[in-house]
């Protein structure tokens, strides 16, 4: 594969993982080909955007999903800023390029009762039994990512003004209120960490294994995944669904948009309000059942 350049410029100077290169190589790989084949070249700087649309035509024809195309054009999109970065071209072919629609992905959150259930299932006193109920309800209560969940330290959390410190995307602080019933679960958890031995000095995160180390992602999604999956029969429980679900919930109840918004860390209402569809439709249950038109005896 040509251009061994651009990879070390994604692992060098924008870290990242091995799995998103693998995918870059494998797009730009599947491109070089298709230009061997139909335009008799590899030179992928010297491309047209007619050749590219060609690409994406043999796609579909193919029947791959428009958001599988959608992440193969970012490959190149990505691939052309570089050659663009290091004056290999002047503009890029892809400078106007509108992405396939994609359908939708509706999220269905968890119901209060789901995360009742689970909450009530999860009633343990050792450590790695009050660590995973303490997860649940920081997700529930707060609304925050899983990475946010991973990346919380002691010193981020305040139990004495009931506020957590959170590092968002892009490093952004923000403070997140908490309940009270999570402050007690926060300190019965504390009781029994304080308990192990953290070594590699990875016990100044919050949320460890049981051998003392810091959590990772897929830990974190297996936790709640298995707990989920004994109260519920969604397609999705994940903590991205429980992110989803706080904020779903408290849209019902009547919460300000720009409230949530705040809560979740979005930098736009545009990106809080895909979580508003769940709200949306309570609503329209309330107005059906409360408005006078809609009584038997109107």
């Amino acid at each position: 594969m040509p251009y061994p350049e651009f990879f070390d410029y994604l692992q060098l100077e924008k870290k990242y993982s091995a799995h998103t290169i693998t995918a870059y190589k494998a797009d730009l790989e599947s491109f070089h080909h298709f230009l061997q084949e139909e335009y008799s070249t590899g030179d992928l700087a010297d491309v047209n955007y007619s050749q590219i649309r060609s690409w994406i035509v043999q796609l579909v024809e193919e029947g791959v999903s428009n958001r599988s195309i959608n992440r193969k054009i970012s490959s190149l999109k990505a691939f052309y800023k570089f050659l663009q970065k290091t004056k290999q071209i002047e503009f890029s072919p892809l400078a106007r390029h509108q992405a396939l629609k994609t359908p939708k992905k509706i999220q269905v959150p968890f119901s209060e009762k789901e995360v009742s259930d689970v909450l009530k299932q999860m009633e343990s006193s050792d450590f790695s039994g009050l660590r995973d109920k303490l997860m649940v309800e920081l997700f529930y209560s707060t609304g925050i990512r899983r990475i946010e969940l991973i990346e919380i330290k002691l010193n981020d959390v305040d139990l004495s003004g009931g506020m957590l410190k959170v590092l968002g995307k892009r490093n952004k602080e923000r403070y997140m209120p908490l309940l009270p019933s999570v402050i007690k679960s926060i300190e019965t958890y504390l009781e029994e960490r304080n308990k192990m031995n953290g070594g590699n000095g990875e016990n100044v995160y919050l949320f460890i294994s049981d051998k003392g180390k810091k959590l990772y992602e897929s830990f974190v999604y297996r936790r709640i995944n298995n707990y989920f999956s004994k109260v519920s029969g969604k397609l999705k429980k994940s903590p991205h669904i429980l992110r989803h679900s706080f904020a779903t919930h408290l849209l019902n109840q009547g919460a300000n948009l720009n409230a949530v918004k705040e809560l979740l860390g979005h930098s736009s209402l545009a990106a809080t309000q895909v979580y508003t569809h769940n709200s949306i439709s309570e609503l329209t249950k309330v107005h059906q059942l409360a408005h006078p038109r809609n009584r038997k005896d109107y």
